[in-house]
């Protein structure tokens, strides 16, 4: 029997799979990529009894290839908070689906594990964008003001680390990041003792100075649209970038999109802040596109289809743009 873990390459999927680790520790080959890279289920060549745990990756985009395994017998633990679209039905399949605005996959880890191991899932909310959640629970995990802007902190810069159109562009490809991680059961420890976190924080404070000198290309009081350069710094900060526009302008929408080099960008949308719905939908309805209600994307948006992607943005949240 060969166990594999397979997850998000970003602070939801990496924080995830801590606190089922820690809790049940087990050898798995580890199977993780850039945050964009969700078709992960199809590089498993799964046999009869293997068992496979799926963390914080799309359902829907892995619909086939979990089926496959499924009939070949493997055992399938699967969590999630994006669209999954249908669910098969079958006695191997142990699913844990919650779509709702306001969750995250650590956060559905953490219910499961009765908060065994929640100091983590605070990290993976925070590095998730769900600030709310992730401050509730460290409260009522009896974590300090400045314990919990630490862990704050934290998830920012493990989710940042996902970002990027290849594993150049990363600082640590994921699956490095979660082998430093899983040591330290408690993530203060991690921040305090890790070397390497002091290397991540440095890039992400470099690589954040430069878009927050970033003007939007387009804007209004219902949402805004930024154009960002075929650059590293560009290509790692989008996401977070999204997330701290979706903070300071809580009653915008955001749309960010990074010049690929080839006809194409890759795009980053964040619903309002106030009212984390829409993200998704309006992303579906465009080739490569998914994600959740507050957060989605684009995997490649064609010139053409620049137009066009910036009238539904503005149909989906409103004003003219």
């Amino acid at each position: 029997m060969t166990c594999y873990d397979i997850f998000n390459g970003d602070a939801d999927g990496i924080c995830s799979l801590q606190q089922l680790r820690l809790q049940y520790p087990r050898k798995a080959l580890r199977i993780s990529g850039l945050k964009r890279d969700i078709d992960l289920l199809q590089r498993v060549d799964a046999k009869e009894g293997d068992e496979i745990t799926v963390l914080d990756v799309s359902l829907e985009k892995n619909h086939d290839a979990l089926v496959e395994v499924l009939a070949r017998g493997a055992r399938v633990f699967y969590a999630d908070h994006h669209y999954a679209g249908d669910i098969p039905d079958s006695e191997f399949l142990d699913c844990h689906i919650d779509v709702a605005a306001n969750t995250c996959t650590s956060l559905i880890i953490n219910n499961l594990l009765d908060n065994a191991q929640g100091r983590w899932a605070v990290v993976g909310a925070y590095g998730d964008n769900f600030d709310q959640p992730a401050s509730e629970l460290g409260t009522s995990l009896g974590l300090s003001t400045t314990d919990l802007a630490d862990l704050q902190q934290l998830g920012i810069c493990l989710n940042y680390n996902g970002y990027g159109f290849e594993l150049e562009d990363l600082l640590f490809h994921p699956v490095d990041l979660f082998a430093l991680v899983h040591p330290f059961p408690n993530p203060m420890d991690f921040i305090e003792d890790e070397p390497a976190y002091a290397d991540l924080l440095a890039q992400y404070q470099d690589d954040m100075s430069r878009a927050r000198k970033a003007r939007a290309d387009s804007e209004t009081a219902a949402g805004a649209v930024y154009m960002l350069p075929n650059e590293a710094w560009a290509r790692r900060i989008v996401g977070v970038m999204g997330n701290d526009l979706a903070k300071q302008f809580p009653d915008r929408a955001h749309a960010l999109l990074v010049d690929m080099g080839d006809g194409h960008h890759r795009v980053s949308v964040r619903a309002p802040y106030n009212r984390k719905d829409g993200a998704d939908e309006l992303c579906r309805q465009f080739p490569s596109g998914g994600g959740r209600k507050a957060a989605a994307g684009i995997n490649a948006l064609a010139q053409s289809s620049l137009a066009t992607f910036i009238e539904k943005f503005n149909a989906q949240f409103g004003g003219a743009i």
